[in-house]
């Protein structure tokens, strides 16, 4: 073989490594793909660890109304102003956690583009939360009114006992919108409207009671605080339902309004003006 063609053959024969250079290369893009699958997966279930447990925090901010409902309405039963004291100075809990909640949520969606069912969640629990921080305001309300009718103020225990029943309502309502969020039960929480009929039953009631109660001056100032105490007690059976009205949204992306007086007899409450139901 002559030198020359010893060097042609050499020309054509490829370097050590040189052939396997495209699969190396398909190897590591592949590992690339993974690496960035592994971390979209990873992202996406610490998203998901964290709307959970925002999702908890609020649901545990109802229980706190729950504690606070308890107190101001012993409270308002036994004419007790050192307790009703306390529930003034615990709302501090209440919009701690609305602060806590609301934070958590807005530091959640500047790092993450929330789709779908997560973004209903989480619009949802935002709702949620003011509502609770409502519920709590409206259990501080109660609270102040119970010292200015003096320590032995000239009660009428029919009245008492229309209010007594009114906050075992709003509490009953309480804790079942919460059982219907956690449990995503759209059923549960639409049965919260039965409740807060009676709600309103009792709160009307009062009020005629009121009206009627007599001439006697200390007496009819007494009646007008409890008036505003029914008020408080029927905004906090609202919130619920509204509460309630989350549920539904979160579960079926349409949002309607359980009972709205706004609407003529026969037209649906959750009906747009072109008669379809909004969407989300």
């Amino acid at each position: 073989m002559s030198p020359a063609s010893s060097a042609d053959d050499n020309s054509r024969r490829p370097a050590a490594g040189e052939g396997h250079a495209p699969g190396a290369g398909g190897v590591i893009a592949g590992e690339a793909d993974e690496a960035r699958h592994a971390g979209a997966t990873h992202g996406r279930a610490h998203f998901q660890e964290q709307l959970q447990a925002l999702e908890a925090n609020a649901l545990g901010g109802l229980d706190l109304i729950v504690e606070q409902l308890d107190r101001v309405l012993e409270a308002l039963r036994h004419q007790d102003v050192e307790l009703a004291q306390m529930v003034i100075a615990d709302d501090d809990r209440v919009d701690g956690r609305y602060l806590e909640v609301h934070q958590g949520i807005l530091s959640l969606l500047a790092l993450q583009a929330p789709v779908a069912g997560d973004l209903r969640l989480v619009a949802a629990l935002l709702h949620m939360i003011k509502h609770i921080e409502r519920m709590g305001d409206q259990c501080v309300n109660i609270a102040k009114l119970i010292p200015l009718s003096g320590y032995e103020p000239p009660v009428r225990p029919e009245m008492l006992d229309a209010l007594a029943k009114m906050g075992a309502y709003a509490r009953s309502e309480v804790a079942q919108s919460k059982a219907a969020f956690a449990g995503r039960d759209v059923e549960l929480a639409e049965d919260l409207v039965r409740q807060d009929r009676e709600i309103n039953r009792l709160n009307r009631e009062i009020f005629r009671t009121a009206i009627e109660i007599g001439d006697d001056v200390d007496t009819r100032e007494w009646a007008m605080h409890m008036i505003l105490v029914a008020r408080a007690l029927e905004r906090i059976g609202d919130n619920a339902v509204d509460i309630g009205e989350q549920v539904a949204f979160v579960v079926t992306g349409l949002f309607r309004e359980f009972s709205d007086s706004s609407h003529p007899a026969g037209v649906p409450a959750d009906a747009a003006p072109d008669g379809r139901p909004e969407a989300l």
